[in-house]
């Protein structure tokens, strides 16, 4: 059932420590009233996790330990979960976090009561390198904006504050600018956007690059890349787009696809957001993915494809967002590696799955925070090493 508006107020007091006599009673007869049937969760609620944690868990305690399972069921902008499920969330299964993420991006978002360390680490952000095809390279988050270079009868026009746009200054493409490659690298606590020739858009994570021919040939654009890479491509039946890795090709007209290829992941995943697109390893048969699939190609080349993924988790870093569904706790920390340029350390065996959101702008304290709730987990920072211990 819905939490009602009038209730989400008062948990708002309650948390707030503001909440009186006669609205503390009308609240602790709610919380009484609950039964294991569905509790609706938005995407913009902050208020669940100290509810269940404060008073939920303390009633459902022995429900909670006849469960086999946990089932959360997924649409795009609301999550359901039963009120007993809930609770074991917090309890260990997967531990549930949340922030209210506001609008995608690096708005200022977060809690802000929150006593930070003196050597606390803050997000990435908007930076990359450009290496043009003479070897050069050009910091493209100290440069001012405009046109950087020209190349042939292409314009590299760093239009905004992380985002780079190729363009044709004449109607004819010479086969010299097809021969001219680029290379975009954003390094760990990085990103970048940048529009190519043809006008495919593509994101770059932390750690990441792309190399690129400044204008496409005839007929066919070729592009690789390294890390990971959010890409809407335009549609041009005459001419494929392909995306290579390291051990994988994927093959498109015009989609929306996520490629994430970093060299500490087991493989090489493919998210088909729309369109169709075609993956292939070595000596593998091409498989053909459908929206919502996602594509698995090990270091050795072996394809396996699911649709059993949740896309708002793979493309939240592209919107501003951690974004986990039973994730573990040593695949988060990679992802917190890369945006903060933080090295990791574990000290002790630590096996912890957790579920939630939290904007890529706050500060690692804020996330390791929210981590940290649980009481399973604990993080000491060390200049840019980061101590895990149970």
């Amino acid at each position: 059932m819905p939490i009602p508006q009038h209730i989400q107020r008062l948990i708002g007091k309650y948390l707030a420590g503001e909440i009186s006599r006669e609205e503390s009673a009308i609240l602790d007869e709610w919380y009484l009233s609950f039964n294991d049937h569905e509790v609706e969760i938005t995407a913009t609620d902050n208020l669940n996790e100290e509810v269940i944690k404060n008073r939920i868990h303390k009633r459902l305690l022995e429900d909670i330990l006849q469960k086999q399972a946990l089932q959360v069921t997924k649409s795009r902008r609301r999550r359901y979960i039963p009120a007993a499920a809930a609770a074991l969330i917090i309890l260990g299964l997967s531990y549930f976090f949340f922030f209210n993420s506001g609008k995608p991006g690096f708005a200022p978002t977060g809690i802000t009561n929150a006593t930070s360390p003196n050597n606390d680490i803050a997000p990435g952000g908007n930076k990359a390198v450009l290496i043009l095809a003479n070897g050069s390279s050009i910091p493209l988050d100290s440069i001012s904006n405009g046109i950087i270079s020209k190349q042939g009868n292409i314009d590299v026009n760093k239009t905004a504050n992380g985002l780079l746009s190729y363009s044709i200054n004449s109607k004819d493409i010479t086969g010299d600018n097809a021969e001219l490659y680029n290379t975009i690298a954003t390094p760990r606590g990085g990103q970048y956007q940048v529009t190519l020739s043809d006008g495919t858009k593509v994101w770059l994570n932390a750690g990441s690059s792309i190399h690129f021919p400044v204008a496409f040939a005839d007929n066919e654009r070729k592009v690789e890349i390294t890390g990971e890479a959010y890409f809407e491509v335009v549609k041009d039946e005459t001419k494929p787009f392909k995306v290579l890795t390291t051990s994988s090709a994927v093959e498109v007209l015009g989609t929306h696809f996520n490629v994430n290829a970093y060299d500490d992941e087991a493989s090489v995943k493919t998210t088909l957001l729309e369109g169709k697109v075609t993956v292939s390893g070595k000596n593998e048969i091409p498989h053909l993915l459908a929206p919502g699939q996602q594509s698995s190609v090990s270091k050795e080349g072996e394809i396996s494809v699911t649709g059993d993924v949740n896309i708002e988790d793979v493309i939240a870093w592209k919107n501003g967002r951690f974004q986990y569904t039973s994730v573990d706790l040593k695949s988060i920390l990679r992802q917190i590696s890369r945006w903060y340029d933080v090295d990791i350390e574990y000290r002790g065996n630590i096996n912890l799955d957790f579920t939630g959101q939290l904007p890529r702008s706050v500060t690692v304290s804020k996330v390791f925070e929210k981590l940290e709730m649980t009481g399973e987990v604990h993080f000491t920072i060390e200049g840019r090493k980061i101590i895990v211990s149970p």
